[in-house]
């Protein structure tokens, strides 16, 4: 489970979680749109920005029947063939160069979700420095060779893949040629909820092919996220848009510009409250001790006075001897003339 970098940032648990912002189809077909989103993600402070790569054409036939069409009632897509959805989300290839740019400007990175091998190879001649691959195509064994040949680092969502089916992917990843791999816990409903995203999978995840893990979240909020990197995660991505009112294929379940920015800090101070396995005091927290209880003189005492509950109190600051040497201290008499709000000391007990 070696920690590796994409561009100039680290993959691993020694550095705050990677938040990627996946544009998808939000551009609704604008360049300018298009443009917007890569800023306000860069506002927002995501690490980078990723695109899909594809064209109708290489994800489908041009059929409006059968399974072809999208019926399911219950589908943000219904009414509509396959089709006509990917050529109303598909990005145009010639703004990829443009978009990857933009990101590169303002400090992302930038790279793609190939969806077969002729984006591979056009996204091969941008250089751009890591792979996604999607949920759907996680049984794609070919074009997961193709992109681990590359020797780039390989991003997987692992949605719907069986164990069997993602150790298929994983030996076809590793014997291509990757060394550097991330498979995202994802859920492939549209939108998820908190209760079907079962992040208690992503160190399962890890356990099983030693690699680093993430989320892929579909779910609403920032809440899923926050505990994924609780549980580990080390990469979250979210589909992101400038305006869900203003639509888009993926837009009902996308993050908001102050949401995505919510999802950068809290995720972040995820991580931070990680920490390690630590007992007693911090030296953040050593000011603290003067504020426990401690044993008190609560009314001035002769020499040779005896200490009992109406004299003695364990109260703060901490400044006296702890509350369990009450007990030992009960019955002794006092050394010399001890003045109300004294902190008591052995050196002050017969």
């Amino acid at each position: 489970m070696n920690s590796f970098k994409i561009g100039h940032r680290i993959i691993g648990a020694e550095a705050p979680p990677f938040i990627i912002a996946e544009m998808s189809g939000n551009h609704n077909q604008s360049l300018e749109v298009a443009l917007q989103i890569v800023e306000a993600a860069a506002r927002a402070g995501a690490h980078a920005l990723k695109l899909q790569t594809y064209t109708a054409d290489t994800m489908t036939l041009d059929l409006s029947e059968g399974e072809f069409f999208i019926k399911d009632p219950n589908s943000l897509w219904a009414g509509t063939s396959l089709y006509d959805l990917y050529e109303k989300a598909h990005t145009p290839w010639e703004w990829h160069a443009p978009i990857f740019a933009r990101a590169k400007a303002l400090g992302m990175l930038a790279f793609s979700t190939p969806f077969d091998e002729t984006a591979v190879d056009f996204l091969e001649s941008l250089d751009v420095p890591a792979y996604k691959i999607a949920s759907f195509e996680n049984t794609d064994l070919p074009l997961i060779r193709r992109v681990a040949a590359t020797g780039k680092p390989l991003i997987i969502s692992t949605g719907m893949a069986s164990i069997a089916e993602l150790d298929e992917t994983v030996r076809a990843a590793r014997e291509a040629g990757c060394r550097d791999l991330v498979l995202l816990k994802c859920t492939s409903t549209y939108p998820a909820t908190a209760a079907n995203s079962n992040v208690r999978t992503i160190p399962h995840l890890r356990e099983l092919f030693e690699c680093q893990v993430g989320l892929s979240d579909h779910s609403m909020g920032v809440g899923v996220s926050v505990a994924a990197v609780a549980l580990g995660a080390t990469v979250v991505e979210k589909h992101f848009t400038l305006d869900r009112e203003a639509g888009g294929v993926d837009a009902s379940f996308s993050l908001e510009p102050a949401e995505l920015e919510a999802l950068v800090i809290e995720t972040e101070r995820a991580w931070q409250a990680m920490g390690q396995v630590h007992y007693g005091v911090t030296e953040a927290e050593r000011k603290s001790l003067v504020y426990r209880r401690s044993l008190y003189v609560t009314k001035d005492m002769a020499p040779g006075e005896v200490f009992s509950p109406q004299n003695v109190r364990a109260i703060r600051p901490g400044l006296g001897l702890a509350p369990k040497h009450a007990e030992r201290l009960m019955g002794r008499c006092a050394r010399q003339a001890i003045k109300r709000g004294t902190p008591l000391a052995w050196s002050l007990v017969e």
